[in-house]
């Protein structure tokens, strides 16, 4: 399993628009081959930054079920227009304890 996290600030003013979108864009993302589950996270200290927090099967599951279909621009035309600049994404893998 990996960990797909997404920092994610979004324009001032414009975060309910973005919570409502990610509602909408939910089931896109969860409906992709590989995907286990979907979390989005909002600041407290600062309410314009999100943190999109996703499990995936592999990074190959996220590149190749996802950002390389149609679906992801779907999800990307619901969100992108509330993003102040590129999300920053990384992909993590557990340390066992």
């Amino acid at each position: 399993m990996v960990l797909e996290v997404a920092l994610i600030d979004v324009l001032p003013g414009h975060e309910d628009d973005f919570a409502a979108a990610y509602q909408q864009a939910h089931p896109i993302i969860t409906a992709a081959e590989g995907c286990r589950s979907v979390r989005m996270t909002r600041g407290i200290e600062t309410p314009t930054r999100f943190v999109l927090l996703v499990e995936w099967d592999s990074v190959e599951a996220h590149d190749q079920n996802f950002r390389q279909t149609e679906a992801f621009g779907k999800w990307r035309a619901l969100l992108g227009p509330h993003f102040a600049g590129p999300p920053v994404v990384e992909h993590f893998l557990d340390v066992p304890a």
